[in-house]
């Protein structure tokens, strides 16, 4: 049903009861609680954010398998990457996954990413059996609105 969306915690994925075609989950590390909403950080609050995202272009049929895949891998993320401010999934089924973070700065990210951050997207062991493209990856910075 197109434009019917959820949103819920990766933490709560198991008792989740979907209710339109889209979905999204978004985590956090709860070190990261003041920044929950990032929406709400200004450009003036020091913060330089950049949203890195990652489109997967999935074989239909192996779909809900990607996004399991991708959601087990990603969990974590917040523990071990301490520039990452907030991450999700969202989901286009039956054939586009987008994985997005928003990092604190560019060295953060070039720690996850490497020095080709800009250009070369992380790729997870035995993803490629999943995909029917390769992955592509954008980034972006936020504008301020006032």
């Amino acid at each position: 049903m197109a434009g019917k969306y959820l949103s819920m915690s990766i933490q709560s994925l198991g008792g989740a009861q979907v209710r339109g075609e889209d979905l999204t989950m978004t985590t956090q590390s709860p070190s990261d609680v003041h920044t929950q909403h990032v929406e709400g950080v200004r450009s003036d609050s020091g913060l330089a954010l950049i949203t890195r995202v990652s489109e997967a272009r999935v074989r239909p049929e192996r779909f809900e398998a990607f996004r399991d895949f991708v959601v087990s891998a990603v969990r974590a993320f917040p523990d071990r990457h301490p520039g990452l401010v907030a991450h999700e999934v969202l989901l286009a089924p039956p054939g586009t996954l987008l994985y997005v973070s928003r990092w604190r700065s560019e060295a953060d990210l070039a720690e996850y990413a490497g020095e080709r951050w800009r250009e070369q997207p992380v790729v997870l062991a035995g993803e490629g059996e999943y995909l029917v493209a390769p992955l592509q990856v954008r980034h972006f910075t936020l504008a301020p609105l006032r």
